[in-house]
C-alpha cells in the first residue's frame, strides 16, 4: 500500500519535472523569429554594399573581428573574460570557417539576438544587446557589404579556453531573456529626428554603453538607454575606465559643447582630452568615418543625459598652485618627465597635449587609466590616413610603481583634481597585467 502511495506521489512529482525539463529544452534551444525568413539574394546593388560598409564602421565591426596586420574581419582577437579567454570569429564570406553560407535570416539572428544556425548562442562579448536595435534596412545593408564587399579568409577560428561546464552555452538563452531586449529602435515621438537618430546610433550600432556603462552581477548593463540612470555613466573595462558620456561636470561632458564632442569624435582631440587607451581603436576604425550629420546628432543625444551632482561631486574648478617643493612625492618626476608636454600649471598645449588640470582621469575615484597609459603609453591617433606627431610615451621601463604611484597623486591631487591618491601596488597589479601600448596604429582598410 505504501509502496503504491509513494509511485503515485513519485509519478506527480516527476510530470512537472518532465514538463519543465522538456519547456526548458524548448526554451535555449529556439530560434527567434526574423522578418527575412523567406528573402534570400545572392547578389547586392553597389550603392546597398557601400551602405552597409558604413553601417560596419559605425558599429565598428573591425574592433573585435580584425587583428593588426591580418586580413580584415579573419577573427582572432582575444578577448578576456571572468570564465576565460574567448576569441573573436572569422565573419568573412568564407563558406567553411565564415559566415558564406549564412542566409540574410541567419545573418539576422546572430547579429541582433547572439543565435548562430543550429540555435549556438553567442557570448554577449558580441554585443547583440545593442545591437538588436538596428533596423531592418541596416540589417540587410550590413549583410551585403559582408557578403558582397569583404575578401573571404580561409582561417580557422580559434576554440575558447572556458572549460567545461562553464562553456555550455544554452545557459545564455536564460541570461539574453533576463537582460537582452528583443527590439529594434523605436523613434521617441517627444524628440526631433536628430535626437532620435543620436539615440539610435548610440545605443544600437554604436553600442556605446558596451564601454561606458557598469556593469551588474550577471555582466549585464546596468542600462540599455536613458530610461536608466547608470546608462552610459562610467565604467572600468580591461585595465580602462571609459568615463560618463552624461553631462556630469567632473567625470563626464559636462564642459563640452556639442561642437566639442563632435570635435572629439572626427579629429580625435579637442580642448578638453585626446582620445586614448580603448577609444583610440574606436576613433581610428570607426567615429572620424562617420557623416558629419551622424556626429551631430551623438553629440546632441548626449547634451540631453543629465549628470548626477551626488555622483560626481562638486563641479571643478582651476586651482593655481606655486611651485611645488622638490621634496613633495611626485613633484619632482612631473615636472621633469611631464611638465614639457602637459605644463607646469598642468593646462597642456590644447589640442595637441591635454592638460592634467581637470582631466577625467585626474578627478575619476577609479585610477585605472591614469595608471594605464602612464604604464603603457597610448596608440598613435590616425587622421585621414597619417599619425599623429603627438603620442604618449609609456614609462614602465623608466620609473619604478611607486614612482608612477607618487606622480599619478600628485597629478590627481593638484590643480583642483580630487581623484585620490594611487597605491603602488595597484601600479603594480596593472604593470603585471597590461602590455606596452603598440608604437604602430591599428587601422584597417575594410576593402
Amino acid at each position: 500500500m505504501n509502496n503504491r502511495r509513494f509511485a503515485r506521489t513519485a509519478g506527480w512529482l516527476v510530470l512537472p519535472c518532465v514538463v519543465a525539463a522538456g519547456l526548458l529544452a524548448w526554451y535555449v534551444t529556439r530560434q527567434p523569429a526574423s522578418p527575412f525568413e523567406q528573402q534570400q539574394a545572392t547578389s547586392f546593388e553597389p550603392a546597398l554594399v557601400s551602405r552597409g560598409e558604413y553601417v560596419a564602421r559605425v558599429s565598428d565591426c573591425v574592433a573585435c573581428h580584425s587583428l593588426a596586420g591580418k586580413q580584415p574581419f579573419a577573427g582572432g582577437l582575444e578577448m578576456a573574460t571572468p570564465l576565460g579567454a574567448i576569441h573573436a570569429t572569422n565573419i568573412t564570406p568564407d563558406r567553411e570557417h565564415g559566415i558564406g553560407t549564412y542566409s540574410l535570416a541567419d545573418f539576422d539572428r546572430a547579429v541582433r539576438h547572439g543565435v548562430a544556425p543550429g540555435g549556438r548562442r553567442l557570448y554577449p562579448a558580441m554585443p547583440y544587446p545593442s545591437y538588436v536595435k538596428l533596423n531592418d534596412d541596416d540589417v540587410k545593408a550590413l549583410y551585403a557589404f559582408f557578403m558582397q564587399g569583404v575578401q573571404p579568409a580561409n582561417q580557422a577560428n580559434i576554440p575558447s579556453d572556458i572549460p567545461w561546464p562553464l562553456n555550455m552555452r544554452w545557459p545564455i538563452a536564460l541570461w539574453n531573456g533576463v537582460f537582452a531586449p528583443t527590439a529594434t529602435y523605436a523613434a521617441k515621438p517627444g524628440q526631433d529626428a536628430l535626437w532620435n537618430r543620436g539615440a539610435y546610433i548610440v545605443q544600437g550600432p554604436g553600442h556605446c554603453g558596451s564601454c561606458h556603462t557598469p556593469r551588474g552581477l550577471a555582466f549585464n548593463e546596468k542600462a540599455l538607454d536613458e530610461s536608466g540612470a547608470p546608462f552610459l555613466a562610467g565604467a572600468l573595462l580591461d585595465g580602462w575606465y571609459a568615463p560618463s558620456l552624461r553631462q556630469d561636470h567632473n567625470t563626464g561632458l559636462g564642459r563640452w559643447s556639442e561642437a566639442q564632442i563632435v570635435q572629439f569624435l572626427k579629429t580625435g582631440r579637442n580642448a578638453h582630452a585626446v582620445v586614448y587607451g580603448s577609444m583610440t581603436e574606436a576613433f581610428n576604425n570607426s567615429t572620424q568615418f562617420m557623416q558629419d550629420e551622424d556626429l551631430a546628432a551623438i553629440a546632441r543625444y548626449l547634451k540631453s543625459l543629465p549628470g548626477d551632482p551626488q555622483r560626481d561631486g562638486s563641479p571643478w574648478q582651476y586651482q593655481a598652485v606655486a611651485n611645488a617643493p622638490a621634496q613633495t612625492p611626485g613633484a619632482h618626476t612631473y615636472a621633469t618627465r611631464c611638465a614639457s608636454c602637459h605644463g607646469l600649471d598642468g593646462k597642456g598645449q590644447p589640442e595637441w597635449m591635454p592638460p592634467l588640470a581637470g582631466a577625467t582621469s585626474a578627478l575619476a575615484k577609479e585610477d585605472a587609466s591614469a595608471i594605464n597609459i602612464t604604464l603603457n603609453g597610448s596608440q598613435r591617433v590616425v587622421t585621414a590616413g597619417l599619425p599623429d606627431a603627438y603620442r604618449m610615451p609609456a614609462f614602465r621601463e623608466q620609473l619604478s610603481d611607486q614612482e608612477i604611484a607618487d606622480v599619478l597623486s600628485y597629478v590627481r591631487g593638484t590643480w583642483g583634481n580630487n581623484g585620490g591618491a594611487v597605491d603602488a601596488k595597484a601600479v603594480g597589479k596593472l604593470r603585471g597585467h597590461t602590455d606596452p601600448a603598440s608604437s604602430s596604429p591599428i587601422i584597417l582598410h575594410m576593402r
